[in-house]
């Protein structure tokens, strides 16, 4: 069922929607490639329908969306953009309607992984070692004299990220951060856990360390196998009730132990060290949104493989590209 089926990948400008993309052709689908950006490299990748749809917070997202889906017909869609999820979330029923499949978590996920208080919140709530985190106004407070991280509250990535040592330099930058949150600065050896977590909660976690990370990218990743964080993270996806494709960020503590940082509600940047270490994290969501059951044998992967990613030309040729589905205005009577 798998090959030639529909599927519209949005966010195909950033690592983990182009990679997802040129991975689902080479499994036979047909790729309907997403994005907001008109220069995005997955729009120009070869085999791909490009279409243009506006950023999740454009208040004509979800028409557009809707629009795409009728003249395009995907069988499927996965985004890979986790400002969407809300809008996705509350169009689901919309999208089934048209024949489109999702797997999505609940709003309530989306809610708590997409602010770090509130995850913080979750995770201590439930023992689960999590860096400790103040707000601005409760930084007097904090347990410790520094290291701090000051960074957005909500959101993912490293943009307005900032490491400093002591509580009057967190204070200054929580006057340059946007709605800004203090963590504590975790030594230690970074990694990813890509995830699947099937219908009935159980989840398969590929763990990796994250060797050299070029903005927020893991550029040069290991694959390795540790009980203890595979453990952490499979009781943090069931903290906060993560369905579907995920990546659960981490650091195994200088210290000693593990500690869990955050949860992405899709695939990771550096997946294809899973899928190049065995584990067949793609086709294995293809039968989640499908309603097949999850083969987690298949999910099984080799410790020790190493990915490196580079930039690379995509696709060269005449300017302009050619036209884009959705770039101009929606289609004649579309709401």
């Amino acid at each position: 069922m798998i090959s030639n089926m529909r599927v519209l990948v949005t966010g195909t400008g950033g690592a983990p929607g182009f990679d997802l993309a040129r991975h689902l052709i080479r499994l036979g689908c047909q790729v309907i490639a997403a994005d907001a950006n008109p220069l995005a490299c997955g729009l120009v990748l070869a085999g791909v329908t490009p279409c243009l749809l506006p950023s999740s917070d454009d208040p004509d997202f979800g028409a557009r969306l809707l629009d795409v889906c009728r003249r395009l017909r995907p069988e499927a869609l996965i985004s890979t953009i986790e400002w969407e999820l809300p809008v996705l979330i509350a169009q689901r029923e919309a999208l089934a309607a048209l024949g489109v499949r999702t797997w999505l978590p609940d709003a309530g996920t989306v809610t708590v992984t997409g602010d770090k208080a509130a995850f913080h919140s979750a995770l201590t709530a439930r023992g689960i070692p999590t860096p400790a985190t103040w707000l601005p106004h409760q930084l007097d407070t904090a347990a410790v004299p520094g290291p701090f991280v000051v960074k957005p509250r909500r959101g993912h990535g490293t943009q307005n990220v900032h490491v400093c040592r002591t509580r009057a330099q967190a204070a200054v930058l929580c006057e340059l951060v946007p709605d800004p949150v203090v963590q504590e600065h975790i030594l230690g050896q970074e990694f990813t856990a890509d995830c699947l977590v099937d219908r009935t909660g159980n989840a398969s976690v590929i763990l990796r360390h994250r060797l050299l990370v070029k903005a927020g990218l893991s550029v040069v990743g290991r694959t390795f196998h540790d009980d203890e964080a595979a453990d952490l993270v499979k009781r943090t996806l069931d903290a906060v009730g993560m369905i579907g494709p995920c990546c659960v960020q981490g650091f195994q503590c200088a210290y000693g132990g593990v500690t869990v940082t955050e949860v992405n509600a899709r695939f990771a940047g550096g997946f294809p060290l899973a899928v190049a270490a065995g584990a067949a994290l793609v086709e294995q969501t293809l039968n989640g949104l499908l309603e097949l059951p999850v083969d987690h044998t298949r999910l099984a992967y080799t410790p020790d493989v190493c990915l490196t990613k580079c930039f690379e030309t995509v696709a060269t040729g005449a300017w302009p590209p050619p036209p884009l589905h959705g770039l101009t205005e929606p289609a004649e009577g579309a709401s």
